[in-house]
């Protein structure tokens, strides 16, 4: 292994510091995949988001501080947060759930309540693997206070995800606080919803370029029944020379664009193999009646979203999707609502949901490599954005009608 090559695998800190808070109202910075003339299937949501279901607010914090070589315990920092309220800050109920392992090297707390009784309670935490402990802790901090006294039994086992953002951030030195994750519970919002270098994903990479968070939604039919899906995705995964957008393997026709340390190529073909340590998490939220098998059932087919846009799940890429219905509410100390159950033999109405997490999940994921921006963290590692002048051209060469 080269220099420049150990310097891309390493960690390291900084000088300056900037502390972001971004929360799900913030205003898109830039174009979404559909600008860039992405053709998808199915019918999106009025925003094109996770929030689209109704009642579920996201927010962000992003932590960006420092330049150079790092230094454990002082950064350079490339991390955050992101939070997702399944009914809203202020709810106290739970909701059903179910989830799939698509790969399972990595962590997701709290889901074997998920696995033994179909349900979570309180919000969803996306972080870098650095900060899960931290997260833990403060979600658990921030409900006394909020929840009464007599039910913070039910806020013991937080929902807290992470993927690995150790090329660009310190991960030992716990550039996120308490406060930071205050600040993404307390500013969590509905409508639109930050995508790219925010909140959980700031410090992430996937195919090779920026990766982070994004997120889309389907409006899905059955007979006269309309129902919502809105999935959110942290992206730090997969290899460039697998990347597949509408089927065109993107990763194989961009030109440049690959990771440097200190101004050098430190990824790519004359450059060695990028790090094999990487992982994704996808949350899938939807109005359907759902019970927990059957949300599990939906959270399965996520799987086939991802590779629509061609990764493999690779040996070491911790791969995990969790599915919740708002509209199947378990209060507390109370009997489920459930205003309706969707017979599992009622193929039409769950083939039509099972069509939009695919297809939520594949533009999410582009959309996230669309938002996020070329960034350099520690030891100077500089990861680029997809290019959108190239892959708007390829886009109008390969679909010159739409």
């Amino acid at each position: 292994m080269t220099s420049t090559q150990r310097l891309w695998s390493g960690a390291l800190p900084l000088l300056t510091a900037l502390i972001v808070s971004i929360a799900a109202t913030a205003s898109l910075a830039g174009p979404r995949a559909r600008d860039l003339g992405v053709p998808f299937e199915g019918t999106p949501g009025a925003l094109n988001a996770i929030t689209d279901v109704a009642g579920v607010e996201v927010g962000h914090t992003t932590v960006i501080s420092g330049d150079g070589a790092m230094v454990i315990g002082k950064g350079p920092y490339r991390t955050g947060v992101t939070i997702i309220h399944p009914l809203g800050k202020t709810s106290l109920d739970g909701v059903a759930a179910g989830r799939a392992v698509i790969n399972g090297t990595g962590e997701w707390t709290g889901m074997h309540l998920v696995d033994e009784v179909g349900q979570f309670l309180g919000p969803i935490a996306l972080t870098g693997t650095g900060n899960v402990g931290l997260v833990h802790q403060s979600m658990m901090d921030w409900s006394v206070g909020k929840v009464p006294e007599e039910a913070l039994f039910s806020r013991l086992l937080p929902v807290v995800a992470e993927t690995l953002d150790n090329r660009l951030n310190d991960v030992f030195g716990h550039g996120l606080t308490r406060d930071h994750v205050f600040a993404a519970l307390d500013g969590a919002k509905g409508g639109p919803v930050a995508e790219g270098n925010v909140g959980g994903g700031t410090g992430m990479i996937a195919y090779t370029f920026k990766g982070g968070i994004g997120t889309s939604s389907r409006v899905v039919s059955a007979g006269d029944t309309r129902y919502t899906v809105g999935v959110l995705v942290q992206a730090n995964h997969g290899d460039r020379n697998d990347l597949r957008i509408a089927g065109v393997q993107i990763g194989k026709e961009i030109k440049g664009a690959w990771p440097e340390v200190n101004g050098i190529v430190a990824a790519g073909p004359d450059a060695g193999k990028p790090q094999d340590k990487n992982s994704l998490l996808i949350v899938i939220a939807t109005d359907a009646p759902l019970m927990p098998h059957q949300l599990e059932r939906m959270a399965r087919r996520a799987a086939l979203g991802v590779g629509r846009n061609g990764s493999t799940a690779g040996a070491l890429s911790g791969e995990f999707a969790l599915a919740f219905s708002t509209s199947h509410v378990i209060p507390l100390g109370g009997k489920p609502r459930l205003p309706a159950i969707i017979n599992d033999t009622d193929s039409e109405t769950m083939n039509a949901l099972f069509r939009g997490v695919v297809q939520a999940t594949e533009e999410a994921l582009v959309n996230q490599l669309v938002a996020s921006e070329t960034m350099t963290g520690a030891n100077n590692a500089k990861v680029y954005g997809i290019p959108h002048d190239q892959l708007a051209r390829i886009m109008k060469a390969r679909f010159p009608r739409r």
